[in-house]
């Protein structure tokens, strides 16, 4: 008789196959019970309240909208006067970009599209909180 065949455990798990046991080992070690989190409504509570701070702290803020013209008489958009971390500055520019279907740039912690958007950059930083000045 094969000692393969002969030497299967319950759950027809070979015990000298040790990739089985690792992985069978590995899926209850990295499963505790307290890991699975139930659907709690503090959490919730907790996470709209982180929000709201963000929407405060937006609308402390006062940008600036202007447009220059480059190299060759080409418009580009500015939006200055965050306080935001880049990240977050980053994130909003792309939300603009795609918003206005144009490209642009965060350079020095201003968002610089392509473009004139004088007239749509303000509605859509309103609509992210902002107070703006144009």
């Amino acid at each position: 008789m094969n000692r393969r065949t002969s030497s299967v455990g319950p759950g027809g798990v070979d015990p000298d196959d040790r990739r089985s046991v690792w992985s069978r080992d590995r899926a209850l070690s990295f499963e505790p019970e307290w890991y699975y989190v139930s659907n709690d409504d503090s959490i919730d509570d907790l996470l709209d309240e982180l929000d709201s701070h963000g929407d405060l702290e937006a609308a402390e803020q006062l940008l600036s909208i202007r447009m220059e013209k480059r190299r060759y008489g080409k418009p580009v958009t500015i939006v200055e006067g965050f306080d935001l971390p880049e990240a977050e500055v980053k994130s909003i520019a792309s939300d603009l970009k795609s918003s206005v279907g144009t490209g642009g740039t965060v350079d020095e912690g201003r968002i610089e599209l392509q473009g004139d958007h004088r007239d749509r950059a303000p509605e859509l930083l309103r609509e992210h909180g902002f107070d703006v000045e144009t």
